[in-house]
């Protein structure tokens, strides 16, 4: 649970490295898709990998994941689903640790303590709520202390730096670092100030910070890198899976994180 995340964090710093972290909407392209797109996943390289939970209003998210988020709400995909295709993925052999990413809401109605034994029992290591701070999250940090599961924060550009010595104290795994203002989404650059970001986080925690929004390519991958433990993609994932067949998806984006991570020459 936490302690793999942990491991798997600690493995990669030994091997000089920043860890892949690879998010996935659950349900997209199709329900029958998402356990093999996990797997894919991981064969391509992928360290980490976040499995998101769908949600009527992901006002975080840009337009890809957006669309990725109302085809699996359409398909009726809820939190106990989720649950299910962790479990089926770990019944399948998945081994990197998997974090669930959503929003508050869905967990409510879910039942917090629940949704915590329920996301341990299935095999998942955490959780990132976008919209839920740690100073508002005492009652579901608990219930992921209990259950061993992380509970992963988020600090952005817009963190004043007073606020990180308290934001820092909920994690116990590592750091999202949100790279940019607004929402998630591929760009053609990345804020220079990335690095300084990061610094000034590192200042409030020793645990390991992985940056989020915004890299696509395999030179931001590696930019990224450079200054954090961790680099997070979510919407160039999606647009592979969209970019062809259905049938094809899993094959596309393995291919994706094995050349953005390096595995193979041919650079993205």
């Amino acid at each position: 649970m936490s302690k793999r995340l942990r491991a798997r964090f600690a493995q990669t710093k030994r091997e000089g490295r920043a860890a892949f972290v690879a998010y996935v909407m659950a349900g997209f392209p199709d329900p029958d898709h998402t356990v093999p797109l996990l797997l894919g996943l991981e064969e391509g390289g992928a360290d980490v990998i976040e499995l998101g939970i769908p949600f009527t209003d992901p006002l975080a998210d840009g337009a890809t994941i957006q669309h990725a988020n109302e085809v699996a709400v359409s398909a009726g995909i809820t939190f106990a689903d989720c649950l299910e295709m962790v479990q089926e993925a770990r019944a399948q052999g998945l081994s990197a640790p998997l974090v669930l990413m959503g929003y508050e809401n869905p967990l409510l109605a879910y039942g917090e303590k629940q949704a915590a034994a329920d996301a341990a029992a299935a095999g998942a290591d955490g959780f990132i709520v976008v919209d839920l701070p740690p100073d508002e999250a005492s009652t579901f940090r608990q219930a992921c202390e209990e259950q061993d599961v992380s509970f992963v924060p988020l600090i952005a550009p817009t963190t004043a730096e007073k606020r990180m010595k308290t934001i820092t104290s909920a994690a116990n795994s590592f750091i999202y670092c949100v790279s940019v203002t607004g929402t998630t989404g591929q760009r053609a650059e990345l804020p220079p100030s990335i690095g300084e970001l990061v610094t000034t986080i590192r200042r409030y925690t020793e645990l390991p910070i992985a940056v989020g929004f915004g890299v696509s390519t395999r030179d931001q991958v590696a930019e990224v890198g450079s200054v954090a433990e961790g680099v997070i993609v979510g919407s160039a994932i999606i647009s592979a899976i969209e970019a062809g067949t259905v049938d094809g998806c899993v094959e596309r984006v393995r291919s994706y994180v094995e050349r953005v991570t390096g595995r193979s020459v041919d650079k993205s």
